[in-house]
């Protein structure tokens, strides 16, 4: 018995590492994502329009600026129209907050580059990431609002301050919006997504989670930065006629591993219904 107590722990012992080596290469290798969304909101002249979404970078001791480079990069062969950024730029250190967003500059989509700050930032240094995302030519989405035009069309893409370090005001985003407009709304924490008004946001993008970084095989996380639980931990969720998608992020915390929770470029090709 005790030979066979032994064996097992052994080849448990080598199963577990087997896993971590895995769970590291994992996290080191984005995908892309690829989703059409369809909508009865979308303006004639949006068919076809592309978004890309990134979310969670923690650009810093565990994602270089080599690899936020080849994100980036990535992300241009994809030709988007507008770029969406769902905030936690760098990780712990204000040293790596320039590094990120002189990076993020490099961004070419053929319209504009928007974004929100998450809870991250505001712990390292909000004033700074603020000044640097607007130096690098991003608008800041932090209860703010734009319409965004193409040709005769349009459509509102705002955002919400981060739900722990913030506040948040959707009314700055849909005070001009009716229910025939297509919207997007950006709020870095999904906690906040039960708190938007579904008839006038048609889109919701979200971070925070990392999908729970490491699950039990893609179905659950049993750690997760959120009070709704697996509901809001990853994919696309309908709510109404609001859909709203919860990336995996593109870096890491602690600890740097991801077990069938992949980084992810999300790149949403809006369609009307």
């Amino acid at each position: 018995m005790t030979r066979f107590i032994k064996k097992a722990l052994k080849y448990i012992g080598i199963a577990i590492l087997v896993c971590i080596v895995y769970a590291y290469f994992e996290a080191r290798f984005v995908r892309t994502r690829q989703l059409t969304l369809y909508s009865t909101d979308l303006p004639t002249e949006f068919e076809g329009y592309k978004i890309v979404f990134i979310s969670d970078i923690h650009h810093g001791i565990y994602l270089s600026r080599e690899r936020l480079e080849d994100v980036v990069a990535k992300i241009n062969n994809l030709h988007p129209d507008i770029v969406l950024l769902g905030g936690d730029y760098c990780h712990l250190e204000r040293v790596y907050i320039e590094n990120v967003f002189s990076t993020l500059k490099k961004l070419q989509p053929t319209g504009n580059v928007f974004g929100v700050m998450g809870n991250h930032d505001h712990w390292v240094d909000y004033g700074l990431a603020r000044k640097c995302m607007d130096s690098a030519g991003i608008k800041c989405c932090d209860n703010i609002s734009y319409w965004v035009h193409k040709g005769k069309d349009s459509i509102k893409i705002g955002g919400v301050g981060d739900l722990w370090l913030d506040r948040q005001l959707p009314e700055n985003t849909t005070f001009d919006v009716h229910s025939n407009d297509f919207c997007i709304l950006i709020s870095h924490n999904p906690d906040f997504i039960p708190k938007i008004d579904t008839s006038l946001v048609d889109l919701t993008l979200c971070g925070h989670t990392h999908g729970g970084q490491v699950t039990f095989f893609g179905l659950y996380a049993p750690i997760l930065p959120i009070e709704s639980g697996q509901k809001f931990r990853y994919g696309l969720v309908s709510l109404g006629k609001m859909q709203a998608y919860i990336t995996s992020g593109i870096g890491v915390i602690t600890p740097p591993l991801r077990f069938f929770c992949p980084p992810e470029i999300v790149q949403f090709t809006l369609r009307k219904n």
